[in-house]
């Protein structure tokens, strides 16, 4: 116990000490270190989207450290730090994928001293980020939570923008309440998550990889929609504890969906989606088959102990099947990899 103490004491001083030298641009930028007083379960590791910073992971990271799990949220490299930034002064954001790469494993390493189990995650290229690890380090990772993973852009005209030119880009939504991170960037800082993107898809069909929830929005304008549904439903075919969920346009769910600030007026249901999976350990075939009988008039409760399942699914599952789309439960129940 003092050991984990002592270690705990120990990162939250030295984040505060680096943090404190960049100097932060603002407090909601600081990471976020939610810690129990003994080691638990499982520890969840996200990583904010791109520009932004660790405030986007407070109210589902306080939601998971409620429910008894350590929680953290590291500022990333580049990111928070205060100064003028524009075209001529662009914010120092690393431009070598190494860069995060690392640190992303280093923090790997400190979740794993916190508890039993690491679960990782990420918005955005922190998305990304958390696949490169789920594919990187599969042994080492329990599952990892997808929020609308940047693994290719919505056209083509933007990905190739991306690619080639090396202009600045102002965020159009800079001025947005929610916002507490950069204006813009240099495009190289973000060319190279797409890099990254393009090689997770071509990964993903043939190496072994935790299990992931990909977590997507109809409404999202930044990502291709078609490529992350396919690389979703790769997921599901080589890990099948691999899961699949995208908000219906009704919801209008931006890409920024983590925080009602930046635009998710569903927030507190994609933090109760999310704990769905953190705390279940069922295959999605066994997600359409409770979603399936209840579709015949069965209750959750019914569904789930008639297949077997009260002690592996977290009863927040229920709200997840009753804002999916039926037909979306339909056609996957009749498609083979979702018959059991």
């Amino acid at each position: 116990m003092s050991d984990y103490l002592t270690t705990t004491a120990a990162i939250i001083q030295q984040t505060k000490s680096i943090e404190e030298g960049l100097p932060i641009k603002n407090d909601a930028c600081r990471s976020k270190l939610f810690f129990h007083p003994s080691p638990t379960s499982k520890v969840c590791l996200f990583f904010h989207g791109f520009t932004a910073g660790p405030y986007q992971f407070d109210p589902i990271g306080k939601k998971l450290f409620e429910a008894g799990y350590n929680v953290l949220v590291p500022l990333q490299p580049g990111h928070g730090v205060v100064g003028n930034w524009d075209g001529h002064n662009p914010p120092p954001l690393p431009t070598k994928p190494e860069i995060y790469q690392d640190f992303a494993l280093s923090w790997l390493k400190i979740a794993q001293d916190l508890g039993q189990q690491v679960i990782v995650g990420g918005l955005s290229t922190g998305g990304t980020l958390a696949a490169w690890l789920a594919l990187e380090y599969p042994q080492q990772i329990e599952k990892a939570l997808l929020f609308s993973p940047y693994i290719s852009g919505n056209n083509g005209i933007i990905n190739f923008i991306v690619e080639i030119l090396p202009i600045y880009y102002q965020w159009l939504n800079k001025d947005n309440p929610g916002n507490f991170g950069y204006d813009g960037f240099r495009m190289p800082a973000l060319r190279l998550f797409l890099d990254i993107g393009q090689e997770l898809i071509h990964r993903v069909e043939k190496d072994a990889a935790a299990p992931m929830f990909v977590i997507a929005s109809e409404s999202d304008q930044a990502i291709n929609q078609s490529d992350l549904r396919n690389f979703a439903l790769a997921t599901i075919k080589h890990q099948e504890k691999s899961w699949y969920y995208s908000f219906d346009k009704m919801f209008e769910i931006p890409h920024t969906m983590m925080t009602e600030a930046e635009g998710n007026k569903y927030q507190d249901l994609l933090s109760t989606v999310a704990k769905a999976y953190v705390e279940s350990d069922i295959t999605w075939a066994e997600v359409m088959e409770i979603g399936y009988q209840i579709l015949q008039g069965k209750t959750f409760d019914n569904a789930v102990n008639e297949l077997n399942l009260p002690e592996r699914v977290s009863l927040d599952l229920s709200v997840m099947l009753a804002v999916m789309d039926k037909q979306v439960i339909i056609d996957a129940y009749k498609e083979s990899y979702a018959i059991i």
